[in-house]
């Protein structure tokens, strides 16, 4: 557990359909994908639990009954499912679940993440990098050159404070969002409770002077195709948990 300051809560946003790992995810969630012999959604909570998260919700649409049959025995972090009739998106779907969440700033992790520390916990490092006074969100971003799997083009800038800058019409940006963040339910403030990305909140966020990214330290694997999960699946057979 950090020495430092923690979050208490997160959302974990497990509800999608992992539609470029087809056919593999129409009948595996895509959270529930094991590599190193661990399911991503496990390694997540591990990590929340270990820097002392308290309570995870855990939103659920496609094959949701699996990933909710799967966590039935695990202790801690407390678990609560927020079950989507329909797809609400990361932003719809985290706003439904801000009554349980709380009024405090919360973790908001994509569910089919993977990532490696180094040294700190990357978790820690955001809840130490935090400032409510300046933040609406702060984003754990990746250097594109070290981004394993990835083949994309980067989605920020960042400038020496930490404030993220869209790509906009540049070719190319060098760091690339790596799907854990922390975030203030200010944020949320109007948002409605029906299909919308979180996109639409950093924008909001980002013309405030209130989007800021912090490096990653350790490694960070792409699980966007076939070929990239075969790629992490080797990478953590050489590498610790």
């Amino acid at each position: 557990m950090s020495d430092g300051k923690v979050m208490w809560c997160a959302m974990l946003l497990a509800a999608g359909r992992g539609e470029r790992l087809r056919p593999l995810t129409d009948h595996c969630p895509k959270p529930l994908v094991e590599v190193g012999g661990r399911t991503l959604i496990d390694r997540i909570l591990d990590r929340l639990d270990e820097i002392g998260v308290e309570l995870v919700v855990v939103n659920l649409h496609h094959l949701g009954g699996m990933i909710e049959k799967h966590l039935a025995g695990r202790q801690k972090p407390r678990i609560v499912f927020s079950c989507e009739d329909v797809l609400l998106e990361t932003g719809g779907g985290t706003t439904k679940a801000l009554p349980v969440l709380g009024g405090a700033p919360f973790y908001a992790i994509n569910g089919d993440v993977l990532w490696l520390d180094s040294g700190i916990s990357a978790l820690a490092r955001l809840a130490n990098a935090w400032d409510a006074e300046r933040m609406d969100a702060l984003l754990l971003v990746a250097p594109v050159e070290t981004a394993v799997g990835y083949d994309g083009s980067g989605d920020f800038d960042m400038d020496a404070a930490g404030r993220l800058m869209r790509r906009g019409a540049s070719r190319s940006a060098p760091y690339v969002f790596t799907g854990i963040q922390i975030l203030h339910p200010s944020l949320f403030v109007s948002a409605p409770i029906e299909p919308f990305s979180l996109n639409v909140l950093y924008d909001r966020a980002l013309a405030d002077g209130r989007l800021f990214g912090l490096r990653h330290d350790g490694g960070w694997l792409h699980i966007g195709t076939m070929a990239g999960l075969d790629e992490a699946r080797r990478r953590i057979d050489r590498a610790p948990s």
